[in-house]
């Protein structure tokens, strides 16, 4: 045997001993008992932590984008509500999950609790703060259904809340129910209304959502389940991200103006949709 073919030898049988050892790793624990919560492998504390801690720095740079293109002071709110709730849902996910990870090494026993209450929370906050910017557009000020959904949507947030708090980790299903209603709920009007409804992005993300759920609910059915749905979140807040980006802050470097002083389009210019 030649050198070379000695070399690739050698080669072949590292890599098969790797596979040996990737058999050995452990990637996923038993389901957990009703009214528990799932505890997660080494494997899965990491992909829990590196799956949302890898685009906290894109929502950072993508929240000053939306404030820097805000034109008028309800754009200014709506992208720091927005912008912010983004960042916040990436940012408090990868905390939880760091310190779940040394919680399982006998530490951090009460911050963690309050993490993971916090980041149950912060899901109800940003599907509220999601809808917001579409919302509180300035066409539709004088629409009556509109507003009323914007204080319905955040009455929504806080029960959700509430209840999180009062039953964690009791009556899942029920409240994976209610993130559902609370996210298709408002989207049904929404995406009614004539100008909204031709914008792919809005239904391309709460697509992603909606299979993300399968995950959500599959610990311990599926290897690194939760992990893989962060990938979903973050798949659906990137296509909602891009919506109201485009549509709803195209313009870039424009002073702010006061209530009412000019009137935007909805869609860049050259789409058929009318202007307001």
């Amino acid at each position: 045997m030649d050198g070379s073919c000695r070399q690739q030898f050698y080669i072949n049988i590292k890599r098969i001993l790797q596979m040996c050892r990737l058999k050995e790793v452990k990637w996923m624990n038993q389901q957990a008992c009703t009214n528990e919560a799932y505890v997660p492998t080494i494997v899965e504390h990491v992909a829990n932590v590196f799956t949302h801690g890898i685009w906290i720095v894109p929502a950072f740079l993508g929240a000053f984008e939306l404030i820097e293109r805000a034109s008028t002071w309800p754009k200014l709110l709506s992208a720091l509500i927005y912008g912010c709730s983004l960042l916040l849902l990436f940012t408090v996910s990868t905390i939880f999950h760091s310190i779940h990870y040394c919680y399982h090494k006998g530490r951090f026993v009460h911050l963690k609790d309050l993490l993971h209450r916090c980041d149950r929370a912060m899901i109800y906050v940003f599907i509220a703060a999601t809808y917001f910017p579409w919302l509180n557009h300035e066409p539709f000020q004088g629409d009556v259904l509109l507003p009323t959904m914007r204080i319905l949507i955040w009455i929504m947030a806080a029960v959700g809340i509430l209840y999180q708090q009062i039953f964690h980790e009791k009556y899942k299903w029920l409240e994976t129910t209610f993130y559902v209603i609370m996210g298709i709920g408002p989207s049904v009007a929404i995406i009614g209304i004539n100008e909204y409804n031709n914008i792919p992005e809005l239904k391309i993300g709460g697509l992603a959502y909606l299979l993300g759920i399968v995950f959500f609910k599959s610990d311990g059915r599926i290897p690194c389940a939760h992990a893989i749905w962060h990938l979903f979140v973050a798949i659906g807040a990137g296509f909602h991200y891009q919506a109201i980006r485009y549509h709803l802050y195209p313009d870039v470097g424009a002073p702010l103006l006061a209530p009412g002083e000019q009137h935007y389009t909805l869609f860049a210019a050259g789409d058929s949709h009318p202007e307001f």
